[in-house]
């Protein structure tokens, strides 16, 4: 039986699994504090994978990097020593828990771009139904929040991957996966998720999951920590394109369980 904190009940995994997605109010609110700083000196040094993602005349400023808790002190506490990885367990149902990696999103006041449509899994080098991510604001915030349409997760074709600053497909055979929706014009057939968000709160959301969000027009930063994990069920698979993280060198073969030397186990049932 997975010991989970008193919060995370079984209505609450019960919607994780149907719904791909879960707020989780004020679940880090005592990590706040230690988030924004290790945000701050994210943003001062950044690390190899640091993308501004604007265009030419686009205003504000959207900044993302990620794959850097190993050198950003803040970041690693984090995840080694917060409940998040306990909590990521009862959610997946998964007796084990690994780090994929960290994630930084930052959107400067007056940053028009939104987040575009998207699923993670296509992305990354590993296949699973036992994987989470956790997007935690140290900011409030409103109209920029996490969207996510309820069970995208289950759809049986992945969502074609882009480039978020060209916004061109950069995979061989589109057809092999659906085209990006666009849920704000196809309101009744996608029911999408929507919180406004306190710092502390959590969204904990499935990598493939279909999520984006709007532009910054608030007065005040948005500022985002996200960690993804994995559960005892991901392996490692190819795929046709460059991955994000792209992890070269990594030696995995397809099936392989990730290699705990690169992704830790952080939380596990028999410890």
């Amino acid at each position: 039986m997975l010991e989970t904190p008193d919060t995370i009940t079984d209505t609450v995994v019960e919607a994780y699994q149907r719904d791909g997605a879960v707020c989780l109010r004020g679940i880090f609110r005592d990590w706040v504090e230690k988030l924004t700083a290790g945000i701050a000196r994210n943003m001062a040094e950044p690390g190899p994978y640091a993308a501004e993602n604007l265009q030419e005349g686009e205003t504000g400023r959207f900044f993302d990097d990620y794959c850097n808790w190993t050198r950003i002190p803040e970041f690693r506490d984090f995840i080694e020593n917060s409940e998040a990885a306990q909590i990521a367990a009862g959610l997946m149902r998964s007796p084990t828990v690994q780090v994929f990696h960290d994630h930084v999103l930052v959107k400067e006041p007056g940053t028009a771009k939104p987040t575009p449509w998207h699923q993670d899994a296509p992305y990354y080098f590993v296949d699973g139904d036992q994987t989470l991510s956790f997007w935690i604001p140290v900011d409030p915030v409103t109209d920029a929040s996490l969207r996510i349409v309820a069970g995208s997760h289950l759809w049986d074709k992945p969502v074609l991957p882009t480039r978020w600053l060209a916004e061109d497909n950069f995979y061989p055979n589109p057809e092999d996966y659906l085209p990006v929706p666009n849920p704000d014009q196809d309101r009744d057939a996608y029911r999408v998720l929507e919180w406004p968000l306190e710092p502390g709160d959590a969204v904990a959301f499935h990598y493939r999951a279909l999520h984006g969000a709007r532009g910054n027009l608030a007065d005040r930063r948005r500022r985002a920590f996200s960690v993804r994990f994995l559960g005892a069920d991901t392996r490692y698979a190819e795929r046709p394109g460059r991955t994000s993280p792209p992890f070269p060198g990594h030696g995995m073969q397809p099936g392989d369980k990730l290699r705990e030397d690169w992704f830790p186990v952080v939380w596990s049932e028999s410890a």
